[in-house]
């Protein structure tokens, strides 16, 4: 096996793969996941707030992997189609658990839209 994934249309397994990369922080693994135009956005916003791999990289290396307590806990997932929906308990960001749905786009070649919604 090489470095590099080769991505098969498997909404939930990519899901999956980048949970488990985010909960042991492993940067390389996590962003391997996301196409290199990947588009985050934060409802109810129409903006995008990170767009490129350089950018979630950099975002995630600087606000989330670098906090000790960081894990998302997956509540439940749902797929439709190229979509997946998961609802995840994220600790080690603030003094609460913030519940939060994360709505991934999948493409062939990796996440390319994901849409945050936080209940906090």
């Amino acid at each position: 096996m090489t470095n590099a994934t080769p991505h098969t249309l498997d909404p939930a397994a990519s899901a999956q793969r980048q949970l488990d990369a985010y909960n042991a922080r492993d940067l390389a693994r996590f962003v391997a996941e996301y196409t290199d135009d990947v588009q985050v956005y934060r409802l109810p916003s129409a903006e995008p707030m990170l767009v490129g791999k350089a950018a979630l990289t950099e975002h995630y290396r600087t606000h989330r992997f670098n906090l000790p307590q960081l894990h998302a806990e997956l509540v439940n997932r749902m797929v439709f189609g190229n979509k997946v929906i998961d609802h995840e308990r994220v600790t080690g960001v603030q003094d609460q658990a913030m519940e939060v749905a994360a709505i991934y786009e999948v493409t062939e070649q990796g996440i390319a839209k994901v849409w945050f919604v936080s209940g906090s």
